[in-house]
Parts: C-alpha cells; structure tokens; sequence
C-alpha cells in the first residue's frame, strides 16, 4: 500500500518495481483506491463502507503487506494514517507480517510514524526487511527503478529477507 495520491508518486514507483521484480512465486498486489477511503469516523461501522471491508479481508488473507508512504510535515501522510485509523479496530493486522519501504532517505520521521502505529496495532513489523531505497534524482519512476540493476537488487533482498522472516513468525 502506498500512503501517496499523487499520480508521479516516488512511493507507488517502488511498489511497482517490487511488484515487477517479484519472483514468480510471490504475488504483490498494489491497493490503488486510496483516495476513495473516506474519512476515518469512529461511528461508522466498517462493514458499511465496502471498500474498507474488502480491504481489510484481502489484508487478513494476505500473507504479508508492504507499506511506502511519503513524509509530510515529519509524519506519515495523512491520507496513509487515515487508512490505518479505519483498520485499527479490525484484526486486520493483528500478528501479520509488515515490511516497511522508505522511498527517501531524508523521510525517517513518516517511517518511525508507520512502525509505531503498526506496533499498536499488533503488526510483525519486519525490520531486517524495512528498507530505504533511495529513489531520487533521475530513478524517480517505475521504469528508471527497474532501470537500476543496484536498486533492484536492493528489492529483490528486501522480498527474500521478508518472504523468510514472514515464514518465520507463521511457524
């Protein structure tokens, strides 16, 4: 999931490469309805909001979920936030396996954000498989990452490293 909007998101580009470098054996599903999530209200129920039901099923199935998300004003984006807000009273995350992907090295403040809503929310934060990938100057899209044999290899270690330590909190 990424926790950005915009349509030349740096966040959804990484994502995309994971997806795209992928072995064959794991399948990366990307959540793209994020500006469809409405705001977060306690009083509504989220069975009533379908969108928000499906996704908290496809989470619960999921082996696993990455997460990028963008640091706004030395946090988490609000759109990312209110995502969780919505998904923090289901067992939607509650033991599941959570790898973190920071697109900047400047934005630790959002990926400490992340961690710590994830820890309350009874995550696996995977740490070994939480990583900062640089996508800045000219790797800033889709293409020009899977351009970058460094940055893919990056990628591919992060998916090994969180494909064996998700395997590991499963037994």
């Amino acid at each position: 999931m990424s926790g950005s909007l915009r349509s030349a998101s740096c966040n959804t580009a990484l994502l995309r490469a994971v997806q795209a470098v992928a072995p064959s054996q794991i399948k990366v599903t990307l959540f793209e309805q994020l500006a469809q999530v409405p705001p977060f209200n306690p009083d509504i129920d989220i069975e009533t909001v379908p969108l928000l039901a499906q996704l908290r099923d496809q989470i619960i199935a999921a082996d696993g979920v990455l997460l990028a998300s963008p640091e706004y004003a030395h946090g988490v984006s609000g759109v990312m936030k209110n995502l969780l807000d919505w998904l923090v009273n289901t067992p939607a995350f509650v033991n599941k396996p959570v790898a973190t992907l920071n697109a900047s090295p400047r934005a630790h403040h959002a990926f400490n954000s992340i961690r710590e809503t994830l820890t309350m929310m009874s995550a696996q934060w995977l740490e070994a498989a939480s990583i900062t990938v640089p996508v800045i100057g000219e790797t800033t899209t889709t293409e020009a990452i899977l351009r970058n044999p460094l940055l893919c290899a990056e990628l591919r270690q992060a998916l090994t490293v969180f494909t064996k330590l998700q395997l590991e909190t499963v037994d």
